[in-house]
């Protein structure tokens, strides 16, 4: 995507970032409420504790009675002090895990049911990013604003006790917090649009990493090594760039403040020993004016948690533009009793604004098996996504069952539909939860659903060989291609009851094997429709229907004896093998 799209709208893209961030702060439940008490006492204590020195030190220079007293309570508030940051540090970390865990597990769920459409518009590795990386920043947000609201209470107390004191001395505090916001706010600004191109660089080197992971063969092969770190790090001098902004912003913030504030704590002292030779302040009351000033001018120690603010603000930003793309919505529609006919109206689906399917008109008999052939790039997979729904067509409607997939439930058409594809994704802790779709077998019959499903998919004879067959974990079976390819047409087959759709599914098998499989599907399979999208011959004569693709349209549709004979059709073979 590019930086203009991303920041688009950028006044409603904030509010909206903010919004999530006061969902998240609140997440933070006990914790959070812990970290707000302990925060605000311990300011509170702070705010006393000057008045409470100052009286003592009274006390001790006159010689009054009770100055004891004095001094034990002066040490109970500074312990008191100590236990309050002590908690604050716990309650911080947890009410931070807490935030963060709602927000990783809102943006993957959301991230997973929007589905094929969410990865068309961010990489793989943007994702992992945002819901890695971006999430643990925005997650410290409970920290960062309760601490910084909490440091607004002895700056407010801090004025009060002066102008209690002397109303000259809050005048000239009120003058330095002032040049004090306006530097914070400048920092926040400069912050949050350099954290966002920060972030933004740091995706970018994270999707090309992961494309690149996804090719280490073939970098291997061709000994590119070098040429593809260059590839994924070009993006290293944007991200120095915004690393050095983000260094300059805290170093001149820093700078600015650490001008003020002494500037500010010698003007109010100056004036407060002005007032003292005039006989309007005592030794104590000059001392307590001393440290409230320090405590008002803490303010400008907010610039740490200022920062984290806006960086966590500009992350928020960044998944906010994750979970504006809508969910796919499901209806409630339940399918009729019926063969499994399918049927594609005027479908068109468009990619990066080109058409990768026009207006497809096609019926697929219930109970029939098609087979999609093509060159690269005519829309076989694309046809494929959108006649389970995986994906929605721009325009037009595919019906099953005379029923429009947009309108049946979501567990009803994941039971009416089964996929399997050329990279397939095992769920499941044992090799038997992987081809249930990721549920354990409980029953039986269950059980020998999965059998029978691997027995078709020429799955079950290596399974049987493995130690524990069917328990065996997924993470300790060493697979070959063509193997986890057969587990993953077995959960297809298991789970299609009345389509299934292979995409590319037995390109890793062997011809042995293709030609059980397929057997399997002209026979034991053939209650149910079956779409498949084939690339080799065999496959495109043993079904009873082919659907030629061609830039997205039909171009025609057949026995494959019938179009044998045109010498494009058999050019989309030779150009696939």
């Amino acid at each position: 995507m590019s930086p203009a799209s991303l920041s688009r709208d950028l006044p409603s893209a904030s509010r909206t970032a903010d919004t999530l961030i006061i969902k998240a702060v609140r997440r933070g439940g006990p914790w959070l409420a812990l970290l707000a008490a302990t925060a605000l006492l311990g300011a509170v204590a702070e705010l006393l504790l000057p008045l409470a020195l100052g009286r003592t030190i009274d006390a001790l220079v006159s010689g009054e009675p009770g100055r004891e007293a004095r001094l034990l309570t002066t040490s109970l508030l500074v312990t008191f002090v100590v236990a309050c940051d002590a908690l604050g540090v716990l309650a911080s970390g947890a009410s931070g895990a807490r935030a963060a865990l709602w927000l990783r597990r809102r943006v993957v769920t959301h991230v997973l049911a929007v589905g094929m459409a969410m990865t068309r518009r961010f990489t793989p590795g943007e994702l992992v990013t945002r819901a890695g990386v971006n999430v643990e920043e925005a997650g410290r947000t409970p920290e960062a604003v309760v601490t910084a609201a909490a440091l607004l209470i002895p700056s407010a107390g801090s004025v009060v006790a002066l102008a209690l004191i002397d109303p000259w001395l809050a005048v000239t505090l009120v003058a330095g917090l002032g040049l004090i916001v306006a530097v914070l706010r400048a920092f926040m600004r400069g912050t949050t649009a350099a954290s966002g191109g920060y972030q933004q660089a740091q995706g970018e080197i994270a999707a090309r990493l992961v494309g690149a992971l996804a090719g280490t063969r073939t970098i291997t092969a061709a000994r590119t090594e070098d040429q593809e770190a260059r590839r994924v790090l070009a993006p290293l001098p944007r991200l120095r760039a915004h690393g050095l902004a983000l260094w300059r912003l805290h170093a001149r913030a820093g700078v600015q403040a650490a001008v003020v504030i002494p500037l500010l704590e010698t003007a109010v002292l100056a004036v407060g020993g002005l007032r003292l030779a005039d006989g309007h302040l005592t030794v104590g009351e000059l001392f307590a004016a001393a440290r409230y000033v320090v405590l008002g001018a803490g303010l400008g120690s907010a610039i740490g948690y200022a920062g984290r603010l806006a960086r966590a603000r500009s992350a928020a930003q960044r998944l906010t533009q994750v979970l504006a793309e809508p969910p796919m919505p499901y209806g409630s529609s339940a399918l009729p009793p019926g063969p499994g006919t399918l049927e594609f109206r005027g479908v068109t689906v468009r990619l990066d604004g080109r058409a990768v399917l026009s207006d497809v008109y096609l019926l697929v008999p219930g109970g029939s098996c098609v087979a999609v052939v093509g060159r690269s790039g005519s829309g076989k997979s694309s046809l494929a996504a959108v006649a389970g729904r995986l994906l929605d067509p721009e325009r037009g409607s595919v019906l099953l069952d005379g029923v429009p997939l947009s309108e049946i439930g979501r567990e009803r058409l994941r039971r009416a539909v089964g996929y399997a594809f050329e990279r397939p994704v095992l769920f499941g802790e044992t090799l038997g939860e992987a081809i249930g779709g990721g549920r354990k077998p409980r029953e039986k019959g269950e059980e020998a659903e999965v059998r029978a499903a691997s027995e078709a998919a020429c799955a079950d004879a290596f399974i049987r060989r493995l130690p524990m067959g069917y328990a065996t974990p997924v993470a300790e079976t060493p697979m070959s291609g063509g193997e986890i390819q057969r587990v993953g047409l077995s959960r297809a087959f298991a789970q299609a009851e009345r389509l299934l759709i292979l995409d590319d599914a037995m390109s890793s098998l062997d011809t042995v094997t293709e030609r059980q499989v397929g057997r399997a599907l002209t026979g034991r399979l053939a209650d149910r429709t079956r779409l498949v999208v084939a690339h080799r011959v065999a496959t495109a004569a043993a079904a009873d229907l082919v659907v030629w693709l061609d830039n997205g349209r039909v171009r025609a549709s057949g026995t494959h004896e019938a179009l044998w004979d045109h010498p494009d059709y058999r050019a989309a073979f030779e150009a696939a093998s």
